[in-house]
């Protein structure tokens, strides 16, 4: 990858400052780009197939080295296509993530910080209110699936949404089982009261294996025009529940060094097993040359049953294994098979890059905060010049039962902001002020807190970041939590901290 050298700090705040409050298609140089190599990719139409995964984390399938699920058909795919190794969702959590991934904007514009509004955690821990924002996206913002509809495209979403009680209305003509649980109704085998366009299954019918049903019949239908489907699986979300034949399966297996639950890799293989039917279909109406395929998930893996190792962290903290996801791209004749690329990327940029591929306009008046990813596609690595990354986060998470690889054991995320910069990343933590500052490259694990180490550089980045949140008007929690007890917080930590050492 080519190097690019960083600015100095005075223009690095004032170009934050700009391209935050200033619309995409206006700030981003690369608009005139993006519409010529749109204009000429949509003569074609390609159909556009998302494969989106809820709690998979970045080492969860084999080509990014788990020992122990099995994901030959996914595998295969991000082998003949581009796999990005520091692809980043803009939130540790599913409704925050969505939002910015629909929206194409970092959660201080739409205002989704956490699954729901009300404080997590128990009340007399920690010291701040939260911001509580909203958990519903506004109908005000226009997401990707309108402007690609607008396109000319049939658009379809496929399993979980969790921004509202109807994806409809933002843009997708067809829904099925989209609503704003985060979880499936009562799980993963039937009933599934209520949930939009799946009549009653069969008994014992797997919801993984229905939604690969429904798209696949989706595709079918839809041969004849150009589509893009948005499948978003709720595998492999909570409830931890997998098909009987493939526990056994993996129960039988040898467990391996990071991996080794046998209902997360049964729940893991089940769509698998669908994203190679999906293939067969695409090839059997004739459509697999014309489709691009993209992969990825929406925050890190569930801590209690998987591992991102060598990352540290999980769902819900934004340490790397929180935020960085697996992510390819399969583009038959433009992306070049056997290809990787490191170059840090957000979900906020699949918004252009989607308009880019279906020939779709972007939003008038809407700010975008990602860019186009469409020449790193097509192997033109100087064409993404060298910028900020962006998470900002002004609540609280509390913890799951295990308390390591996060920053302290009563939560795994406390309000605070983050900014990856090249190499360097930097927390800032709004309860105490401190800072946590890594150098990726070196140490991708987040175990030498180089702040005091490189105090220039910490502060740098800090500078960048607060230019930031000001341009967005990002929230910062200022007010004292009124039920706040310190010795009951120090207490809690104790008796976790004497239980972890038995």
């Amino acid at each position: 990858m080519i190097q690019l050298a960083l600015p100095n700090l005075l223009f690095s705040a004032l170009l934050i400052s700009f391209l935050a409050v200033t619309p995409w298609k206006i700030a981003g140089s690369q608009e005139t780009n993006q519409r010529a190599l749109g204009d000429q990719i949509a003569s074609d139409k390609p159909n556009v197939l998302f494969i989106f995964l809820d709690d998979f984390g970045w080492r969860d399938c084999g080509f990014m080295g788990s020992d122990y699920y099995e994901t030959p058909h996914l595998d295969q795919l991000a082998r003949e296509g581009m796999i990005f190794t520091n692809a980043y969702s803009a939130a540790a959590n599913c409704a925050p993530a969505r939002a910015s991934l629909l929206s194409g904007q970092y959660s201080p514009r739409h205002e989704i910080y956490n699954v729901g509004t009300a404080r997590r955690g128990k009340p007399q821990h920690g010291k701040l209110m939260h911001v509580a924002g909203t958990d519903t996206l506004s109908p005000q913002i226009k997401t990707w699936a309108h402007q690609i509809r607008q396109a000319g495209y049939k658009t379809a979403l496929m399993g979980k949404w969790h921004l509202s009680n109807d994806p409809i209305p933002y843009g997708f003509d067809v829904n099925v089982a989209g609503s704003h649980s985060g979880s499936p109704p009562r799980g993963y085998f039937p009933p599934h009261p209520n949930v939009p366009g799946l009549p009653e299954p069969k008994k014992d019918e797997y919801l993984t294996d229905r939604l690969t049903d429904e798209a696949m019949a989706f595709i079918k239908q839809n041969n004849k025009q150009p589509w893009m489907l948005y499948l978003s699986h709720f595998a492999v979300h909570t409830p931890l529940q997998g098909r009987a034949d493939l526990v056994a399966k993996y129960q039988a297996k040898p467990k391996g060094t990071l991996h080794d639950h046998a209902v997360m890799a049964a729940m893991i293989e089940s769509v698998d097993e669908g994203v190679g039917k999906l293939i067969d279909t695409l090839k059997q109406t004739k459509q697999r040359e014309k489709t691009v395929i993209i992969f990825s998930s929406d925050n890190g893996g569930y801590g209690p049953a998987t591992s991102m190792r060598p990352l540290r962290g999980y769902k819900g903290t934004y340490y790397e294994g929180g935020i960085r996801e697996p992510f390819f791209v399969n583009w038959p004749g433009v992306v070049s098979a056997g290809t990787s690329n490191d170059t840090p990327i957000i979900n906020v940029d699949l918004y252009p890059t989607l308009c880019a591929i279906t020939g779709a306009a972007l939003p008038e008046n809407q700010i975008l905060d990602g860019v186009n990813l469409l020449p790193l596609l097509r192997g033109e690595e100087a064409a993404l010049k060298d910028r900020s990354l962006f998470w900002h986060f002004p609540a609280y998470l509390q913890s799951y039962q295990r308390s390591d690889e996060q920053r302290d054991p009563l939560f795994r995320s406390r309000p605070c902001g983050i900014i990856r910069h090249g190499k360097w990343k930097l927390h800032e933590y709004f309860e105490d002020g401190e800072l946590e500052l890594y150098d990726l490259q070196n140490d991708v694990s987040e175990v030498n807190n180089l702040a005091a180490v490189k105090p220039e550089k910490a502060a740098e980045l800090h500078e960048m970041l607060l230019a930031w949140r000001e341009a967005t008007h990002a929230p910062v929690p200022t007010t004292p939590n009124p039920n706040y007890s310190e010795s009951a917080e120090a207490e809690a930590i104790e008796k976790i901290n004497r239980k972890g050492k038995r």
